[in-house]
């Protein structure tokens, strides 16, 4: 029996290497993308050491064209992936106002537009053969903007509305998709953001993140939010959203707007 393949992104280190970890050990051989070619190394044969399985590896920058492309192509060419971890992300520790426009294009580039571009890849196969998995990290940011992270925030509301319309349009095709939304989590996306360390919040240990999720997946569903004690306050999110969709057809304007 051919053993199910999940390709990984950001997966040298923190969440993305967890997640190669626990794939291992469910039996999935693995294609672990990031761009720290010697963390890979590492971590392949670690993983193949203790847990048998094949890892290859994708020496990939997802915001260079050429690279993302690479990785696309193994995403639609290679029909043993059956899971996809998109993963990788990033943001800028400064306020909107002092960011400059290189800093936005590359956060967007690699939290929105390889996301997106790596769903589709693979989307179009999982959806042909009835099955497949996307699992995308997006972040409970996307629901605060009260935490003034206004560029990374949008970028992983993006990556949540993306989540829920993949699982609407793929679902009945037999396709399953997860958004997991971590709080803030022990990872060096801190370190490489430029936070100053004594400044951050008290945070979720990454291999706790990880296992909650996958908790989350196995139960089926759509959006899992480890840090968040009380499941009712979403499903009451989801209830007030859904209870304004009728309004949004209509075509007159809603009386208070009308003089």
């Amino acid at each position: 029996m051919v053993a199910p393949k999940t390709l990984i992104t950001g997966a040298s280190t923190g969440i993305g290497a967890i997640y190669a970890d626990r794939f291992a050990k469910r039996g999935h051989d693995l294609v672990l993308v990031a761009r720290d070619l010697v963390r890979l190394e590492t971590l392949a044969a670690k993983l193949r050491q203790e847990t048998g399985v094949n890892v290859e590896i994708l020496r990939a920058d997802l915001t260079a064209e050429a690279d993302l492309a690479v990785v696309e192509a193994k995403l639609r060419d290679d029909a043993a992936i059956t899971t996809l971890v998109n993963n990788a992300g990033a943001t800028v520790a400064a306020a909107f106002a002092d960011q400059g426009s290189a800093d936005i294009s590359r956060i967007i580039a690699l939290n929105v537009t390889a996301v997106a571009r790596l769903a589709n890849a693979v989307a179009g196969r999982f959806a042909r053969a009835g099955g497949g998995t996307i699992i995308n990290i997006a972040s409970v940011v996307g629901l605060v903007p009260e935490f003034s992270m206004s560029v990374y925030g949008a970028t992983k509301a993006f990556v949540l509305f993306l989540s829920q319309g993949l699982q609407v349009e793929l679902g009945p095709r037999g396709v399953r998709v997860q958004a997991v939304l971590p709080g803030a989590t022990s990872t060096e996306l801190w370190d490489r953001a430029g936070a100053d360390a004594a400044k951050l919040p008290p945070m979720m240990d990454a291999a706790d993140l990880v296992d909650a999720a996958l908790v989350g997946f196995d139960a089926g569903e759509t959006v899992t939010i480890p840090p968040l004690p009380d499941a009712k306050l979403w499903d009451s999110y989801q209830t007030a959203r859904q209870a304004m969709l009728p309004g949004f057809g209509n075509t007159l304007p809603a009386a208070r707007y009308r003089t």
